[in-house]
């Protein structure tokens, strides 16, 4: 038997790996001060004999606990806990599609208003189910709560919502340590907290706000870039075209804009992508176009520099997105809530 304080605890059951219980096992020991730092912890060879295993999934174990500085290996002499993770700071899991200006600025404002009583361990999957899977796998039970951005990509670089081994993984979590954060999933709606953008819905009503100066021009054009490193809900297409549908205006979608454009007075570009924003008002100054009168140009997302530009924006409020998540999981809410968006007119239509 094992003569040391901790109580490897297996389920055989359940589809979580092996080297995870055990990991998961010694964590929990190290939170409910079942183990204190400098206790010894059983052996390799002690476990894989006790409870059946190879060598190999308790060693993948015990690396994984190295990796994060929980334990450390003293040569001759065995493991040991390495650090104290029985703090009373909540910790966060936050899980974020891309690196992007917007998630940032989602993340930064989520950590000033969760303050110092939160440990909040950011972490990129860059909308790739494989590795989000692999994350929240390794870090089943580790976490007080998980914030999670869904988006996903497949193999033509195409935006998905849902992907269904995730969701299986999702659900094992414990409902009040989860948050939905910035897409819709409807399997939690009630059942976890989450704060979104419903991309078809906001940008059909973010243009019919600024359906009075839309009417100033007679065709609508989208850039939306199809084949790209980090997809775009393609909601936002529908949203576009239901308007257009209903209002009865000319448009079209573009991948991109591009050089030299066939740029036509009456016209409106709402573009998504930085680089073709960029590229399109050079390309209306270098023509002797007048902005907000010859074309019109409005932005997908703001930033503080489209404000200081005077460019019309339809636009999530981000910082507003991260102070409702943190106040969801300090409050233990559960609703689901549409952040708001919106028209804001600065003169560029």
């Amino acid at each position: 038997m094992l003569a040391t304080k901790t109580l490897i605890r297996l389920d055989g059951n359940s589809r979580i790996p092996k080297y995870l219980q055990i990991a998961h096992s010694i964590i929990e020991d190290i939170e409910t001060q079942q183990l204190a730092v400098g206790d010894k912890i059983p052996s390799i060879n002690e476990i894989s004999e006790e409870y059946y295993l190879s060598r190999d999934t308790v060693e993948k174990a015990y690396n994984q606990l190295k990796e994060k500085k929980i334990i450390v290996s003293v040569k001759g002499k065995g493991y040991y806990v390495a650090r104290n993770i029985s703090n009373k700071k909540e910790k966060v899991l936050f899980l974020m599609n891309k690196l992007s200006n917007y998630k940032l600025r989602i993340y930064n404002s989520f950590i000033d208003s969760m303050g110092s009583s939160a440990q909040v361990d950011l972490h990129i999957y860059h909308c790739d189910p494989k590795i989000l899977l692999t994350v929240l796998e390794e870090n089943m039970g580790v976490y007080d709560h998980l914030v999670v951005m869904p988006h996903f990509k497949d193999g033509n670089r195409s935006h998905y919502n849902v992907d269904a081994k995730v969701m299986d993984v999702l659900k094992k979590y414990p409902p009040e340590k989860l948050l939905i954060m910035d897409n819709y999933l409807a399997e939690f709606d009630g059942q976890a907290a989450s704060i979104y953008q419903d991309f078809k819905r906001d940008i059909y009503n973010a243009l019919c706000e600024g359906i009075f100066q839309l009417q100033n021009y007679q065709k609508l054009i989208l850039v939306y870039p199809h084949t790209t490193v980090y997809p775009y809900p393609k909601e936002i297409k529908q949203g576009f075209k239901k308007f257009c549908k209903d209002f009865e205006f000319d448009h079209e979608i573009l991948e991109t804009v591009y050089t030299d454009m066939e740029l036509k007075p009456g016209d409106v570009y709402i573009v998504i992508e930085e680089n073709d924003l960029v590229n399109l008002v050079k390309q209306v100054r270098e023509q002797d176009f007048v902005l907000g009168t010859d074309i019109g140009i409005i932005s997908y997302n703001d930033t503080p520099l489209k404000e200081l530009l005077g460019i019309t924006v339809v636009s999530t409020d981000f910082r507003l997105m991260g102070e409702t998540a943190a106040y969801m999981i300090r409050k233990q809410k559960k609703e689901s809530v549409k952040n708001v968006f919106n028209f804001i007119n600065r003169g560029s239509v």
